[in-house]
Protein backbone atom coordinates (compact mmCIF):
# COMPACT_ATOMS: atom_id res chain seq x y z
CA UNK A 1 0.00 0.00 0.00
CA UNK A 2 1.24 3.83 -0.83
CA UNK A 3 0.69 6.30 2.34
CA UNK A 4 0.70 9.96 1.03
CA UNK A 5 1.03 11.83 4.24
CA UNK A 6 -0.47 15.23 5.35
CA UNK A 7 1.73 17.75 7.16
CA UNK A 8 2.71 17.26 10.44
CA UNK A 9 2.35 12.86 10.34
CA UNK A 10 4.64 11.16 12.29
CA UNK A 11 5.74 7.88 11.28
CA UNK A 12 4.79 5.95 14.10
CA UNK A 13 1.48 7.20 14.36
CA UNK A 14 0.73 6.15 10.62
CA UNK A 15 2.57 2.42 11.71
CA UNK A 16 -0.09 2.26 14.78
CA UNK A 17 -2.72 3.08 12.31
CA UNK A 18 -1.98 0.57 9.39
CA UNK A 19 -0.47 -2.06 11.28
CA UNK A 20 -1.87 -1.44 14.73
CA UNK A 21 1.59 -1.27 16.52
CA UNK A 22 4.77 0.39 16.32
CA UNK A 23 7.21 -2.12 18.06
CA UNK A 24 9.64 -3.43 15.08
CA UNK A 25 7.04 -1.99 12.40
CA UNK A 26 9.02 1.42 12.02
CA UNK A 27 12.41 -0.25 11.24
CA UNK A 28 10.91 -2.08 8.30
CA UNK A 29 8.95 0.53 6.86
CA UNK A 30 12.08 2.94 7.08
CA UNK A 31 13.84 -0.01 5.47
CA UNK A 32 11.52 -0.36 2.81
CA UNK A 33 11.63 3.59 2.46
CA UNK A 34 15.45 4.84 3.01
CA UNK A 35 14.55 8.52 1.87
CA UNK A 36 12.28 9.15 5.19
CA UNK A 37 15.33 9.35 7.23
CA UNK A 38 16.06 13.04 5.89
CA UNK A 39 12.66 14.52 7.07
CA UNK A 40 12.57 13.70 10.39
CA UNK A 41 10.41 13.40 13.24
CA UNK A 42 7.66 15.18 11.75
CA UNK A 43 6.95 14.70 7.94
CA UNK A 44 6.03 17.40 5.46
CA UNK A 45 2.63 16.90 3.08
CA UNK A 46 2.68 14.91 -0.16
CA UNK A 47 5.43 12.36 0.52
CA UNK A 48 5.12 9.16 -0.74
CA UNK A 49 5.52 5.90 1.90
CA UNK A 50 4.93 2.35 0.83
CA UNK A 51 3.79 0.26 3.58
CA UNK A 52 4.74 -2.94 3.05
CA UNK A 53 2.92 -6.13 4.36
CA UNK A 54 4.36 -7.53 6.99
CA UNK A 55 4.05 -11.08 8.55
CA UNK A 56 4.54 -12.19 11.41
CA UNK A 57 3.17 -15.34 13.58
CA UNK A 58 0.99 -14.53 16.12
CA UNK A 59 1.24 -15.68 19.54
CA UNK A 60 -0.86 -18.38 19.02
CA UNK A 61 1.23 -19.86 16.25
CA UNK A 62 4.29 -19.95 17.72
CA UNK A 63 6.18 -23.25 16.69
CA UNK A 64 6.67 -25.80 19.45
CA UNK A 65 9.67 -27.43 19.65
CA UNK A 66 9.42 -29.11 22.80
CA UNK A 67 6.29 -29.89 24.77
Amino acid sequence: MIYTTIEGDLLDYICWKYYGKTSNYVEKVLAANPHLAEYGAILPAGIKIFLPVINELKSSQKIKLWQ
